[in-house]
C-alpha cells in the first residue's frame, strides 16, 4: 500500500521540530491576520497535520498564540542579551543591530508577536508585556554593566520610564520600516541609538 507523503513527513520530524514548524507557520498567519481572523483548520492545513496534533501540541488557540509570542520572546532577548565589558554606546550599537538583523530575517514572528497586544486575550498580554518587561531588565542591566556611564544616565525612576518610552518608539519605528523600508538598517540603528542615548542621558 503506497504511504502518503505527509506521513513520511510527520514520522521524520522530531517533537521538538514539529513544534517548531507550527509555531512558524503560525508567526507567519498571525502577522498577516488580526488573532481572530487565524483559524486554526488553516494552520494545520499549512502544516500537513491533523487539528487533533495540533491540539496535542497546543490545546486551545489561545495557547499556541501565546507560544508564538513567547518564542519570538526568547529569540529576541537571546539576540539582544549585553555583551560584558563594552562601554554603554558600543553595547547599544551592538544590540541593536543585532535586534534590526532579527526585525529583518524574522519580520513576521515580529510582527506577530506585536499583535499580541492587540488580541484582548488576557493570557496572550500577560506572556506580551512580560516579554517587554524582560527587554527593558536587559536594557537597564547593560546600562548598569558600564561604571564609567554612572554619572551620565538618568537616576530611577526617571531611567526606566525613558527606557519603556524608548521600547514603544523602537517597535514603532521597526513596523514602519518593514511597512516601508526606505532606510538602511545601519540608518534605522542610528536613528534608534541617537534616541536611547538622547533619552537617558541627563
Amino acid at each position: 500500500m503506497a504511504v502518503d507523503p505527509t506521513e513520511r513527513t510527520r514520522r521524520r520530524m522530531s517533537t521538538e521540530e514539529r513544534r517548531e514548524q507550527l509555531l512558524s507557520v503560525g508567526a507567519r498567519l498571525f502577522a498577516q491576520k488580526p488573532y481572530d481572523d487565524v483559524w486554526i483548520e488553516r494552520v494545520a492545513e499549512i502544516a500537513g497535520v491533523s487539528r487533533g496534533l495540533l491540539y496535542h501540541y497546543f490545546p486551545t488557540k489561545r495557547d499556541f498564540f501565546a507560544a508564538v509570542v513567547q518564542r519570538e520572546s526568547e529569540r529576541m532577548l537571546r539576540l539582544t542579551a549585553a555583551v560584558p565589558g563594552l562601554p554603554v554606546s558600543e553595547q547599544i550599537s551592538a544590540g541593536l543591530d543585532a535586534f534590526l538583523g532579527y526585525v529583518e530575517s524574522h519580520a513576521q514572528g515580529f510582527r506577530a508577536f506585536h499583535r499580541a497586544e492587540a488580541a484582548g486575550d488576557p493570557l496572550v498580554r500577560e506572556v506580551y508585556w512580560r516579554s517587554l518587561a524582560a527587554q527593558e531588565r536587559q536594557i537597564l542591566a547593560a546600562l548598569a554593566a558600564d561604571p564609567d556611564a554612572a554619572d551620565l544616565i538618568q537616576e530611577p525612576p526617571a531611567l526606566c520610564l525613558a527606557v519603556r518610552g524608548w521600547l514603544a518608539f523602537m517597535i514603532a519605528v521597526c513596523l514602519e520600516w518593514l511597512a516601508e523600508p526606505e532606510l538602511t538598517r545601519a540608518q534605522v540603528r542610528d536613528l534608534c541609538a541617537k534616541a536611547l542615548l538622547g533619552a537617558i542621558t541627563r
